[in-house]
């Protein structure tokens, strides 16, 4: 895992010394392997994240490298973004990043599908969720090229202040 005090400066900007210590211990609590990086399962092993349906596009966002597990950098950076000192863009990437599966840059109709019908489980029909995602893209897509950009997605995501939301105290 390396020590928490090797980490470049700016990859922690959020959090001070004292933040990050907690932040290390929550880290190698969660750590149960003692690999040094942090699985699905081991982060289901947070009951507040077990019911989470969004859980594992957040590990995926979180896992830069995408080698499928989470290394303490990675938590860091992560974490970060929900610290109270992290500003709105930061927060509003990491939303779009939940939607932008493929990391293209934009969110498609089908990324968005995905993302919804894992939120929605069965309440909602496959053809009705589908209605609501071409709605959705119709009313966000103002550029006309059948997809979600991060500017489109923040000009109506930024209005609703979910970035305010997108807090955790460490």
């Amino acid at each position: 895992m390396g020590n928490e005090a090797s980490y470049p400066e700016e990859m922690c900007s959020h959090f001070d010394n004292d933040e990050i210590k907690r932040l290390s211990k929550s880290f190698k609590k969660l750590d149960l392997d003692s690999s040094g990086t942090l699985s699905v399962d081991e982060f289901l092993s947070l009951s507040q994240l077990q019911q989470n349906p969004l859980v594992q596009r957040v590990i995926e966002v979180f896992d830069t490298d995408g080698n499928g597990e989470v290394d303490f950098k990675e938590f860091i950076l992560g974490t970060s973004q929900f610290s109270v000192k992290g500003d709105k863009e930061q927060k509003l990437r990491f939303a779009f990043n939940i939607y932008d599966i493929d990391k293209d840059g934009y969110i498609s109709n089908g990324e968005l599908f995905q993302v919804l019908k894992m939120m929605v489980g069965g309440n909602l029909k496959d053809w009705q969720l589908q209605q609501l995602v071409d709605k959705t893209i119709i009313i966000l897509d103002t550029d006309g090229d059948g997809k979600i950009s991060f500017e489109e997605f923040s000009a109506v995501v930024g209005g609703l202040e979910i970035h305010k939301k997108l807090v955790v105290v460490v």
